[in-house]
């Protein structure tokens, strides 16, 4: 068996195989983890100056942005992630979770004890394929079956890709000296989106798990004497 099909997916084969690959998203999003934080500090530490700056108002030396990822918590807030196809995490998204007294914009009324605040990024490598829309989307289920129905993005006015996931996802837009609030109010939950969540998951759960093993696996058999180097797992 050559190296290529000894490393391929065979869950993606498989649904192409069954036709069930129209219904699988394109863009896998799985919620992380403290065992992630390592690679979402290699993720955030590779954004250029410029991105930095998009990402969070400044551009943050290193030293602040490992404080951030240090002080990341995963049992208050939900962080999100895309795992490109040699496992690098090559998108996060942080949902933060505040007190509605700490809302952004108080001409957004809200009856639930929680808002929610959304930040991403995303490596260059992979810009224009949807990775920032589907962690978006990601967030805005979880809050819509967790009793959060306001969802906000703070961002520079120059940020033409959070204006692009704002504007798609019909929010609210609030520009104010160069900066902008983003606001969207989420449906209540029902059947169809907990189950959306959970099957998303499953399937991000799967490609994640496979990744890791065939990463392990590649290593292993690149010790192995007499190989020569080969391409990583794609």
């Amino acid at each position: 068996m050559s190296l290529p099909k000894l490393f391929q997916n065979p869950f993606r084969r498989w649904l192409s195989n069954t036709g069930a690959g129209s219904v699988r998203p394109s863009v896998l999003v799985k919620q992380l983890h403290e065992r992630d934080r390592r690679r979402m500090m290699k993720h955030f530490l590779s954004l250029e100056k410029s991105d930095r700056l998009l990402r969070f108002g400044s551009a943050l030396p290193d030293e602040l942005v490992a404080q951030y990822v240090q002080k990341m918590n995963f049992s208050r807030d939900m962080i999100f992630g895309v795992y490109s196809s040699s496992f690098k995490l090559v998108g996060v998204g942080h949902l933060a979770f505040a007190p509605k007294e700490q809302a952004p914009s108080r001409q957004v009324v809200t009856t639930k004890e929680q808002v929610a605040e959304f930040g991403v990024s995303v490596s260059k490598s992979m810009r224009g394929m949807g990775v920032g829309s589907k962690l978006f989307q990601r967030a805005a289920i979880h809050c819509r079956n967790n009793d959060v129905d306001t969802l906000y993005m703070h961002c520079l006015s120059s940020n033409k890709t959070m204006m692009h996931i704002a504007k798609k996802a019909g929010m609210e837009i609030q520009r104010d000296y160069g900066e902008a609030d983003a606001y969207l109010k989420v449906l209540p939950p029902n059947p169809s989106s907990m189950l959306q969540e959970a099957v998303q998951e499953q399937f991000a759960m799967f490609d994640y798990t496979f990744k890791a093993n065939a990463r392990a696996a590649y290593k292993l058999f690149e010790r192995l004497p007499g190989r020569k180097k080969a391409a990583p797992p794609q």
